[in-house]
């Protein structure tokens, strides 16, 4: 899928010298910072269910533990 897309000037720069200092392109840096992205929200939401999980499996368990 094609997409353009409209980098601040200050951005650009940046990756523009990461890009030479990496040997890669910008669109590989970009590209991999959109996966970290991801990555990173995937994990926050197999967080939030974990716990959910646990809240709701565990409530009797966790409410001894709190009062022992």
């Amino acid at each position: 899928m094609a997409m353009n897309l409209r980098v601040p000037e200050d951005l650009d720069r940046r990756l523009e010298q990461l890009a030479a200092e990496e040997h890669t392109s910008k669109s590989a840096l970009l590209l991999q910072g959109a996966e970290l992205v991801l990555q990173r929200y995937g994990r926050r939401r197999e967080i939030s269910e974990g716990l959910e999980f646990v809240m709701s499996h565990d409530a009797e368990l966790l409410k001894r533990l709190e009062d022992a």
